[in-house]
């Protein structure tokens, strides 16, 4: 769309979990995000660079807001759902080392016609969580 409102990046990603201790055991302490803040039974949010991740129990995201809470429409998820991490050749390979060492199977591990490589996880959602370096999506 030319000439419209301009879209800096995206500020935050969603994936849906039906347990936020594993899913705060993965994206906190295995990946290393900082939590952000949690709230039991419903969600856990990490940051990740300039953006967030956010796992919510999708089931408690259906629901309408409180009386007098934050006016966040419902949403939620069905079915599992994709995650991609930005990160250099060199911590793509010490990712890959510390999944190995967690005993976090690997899906996939390849590069791309352009080169760029990416590795691939499920999540204790059954999310699947891509590592990927940056280039992956570079054009030129």
């Amino acid at each position: 769309m030319t000439g419209g409102p301009a879209i800096s990046g995206v500020l935050e990603s969603a994936v849906y979990v039906d347990d936020l201790d594993a899913a705060e055991a993965f994206y906190g302490t295995l990946l290393g995000l900082e939590r952000i803040t949690r709230v039991d039974g419903r969600h856990v949010f990490f940051r990740c660079g300039d953006g967030v991740v956010l796992a919510f129990v999708a089931e408690a995201t259906r629901l309408p807001p409180s009386p007098g809470g934050l006016p966040v429409p419902t949403h939620g998820a069905t079915g599992a759902g994709h995650i991609c991490f930005a990160m250099s050749a060199e911590d793509l390979s010490r990712m890959r080392e510390r999944l190995s060492d967690a005993e976090i199977e690997v899906e996939a591990d390849f590069n791309w016609p352009n080169g760029a490589r990416s590795i691939y996880v499920r999540d204790p959602g059954g999310n699947s969580v891509e590592f990927a370096e940056p280039r992956l999506w570079n054009t030129a």
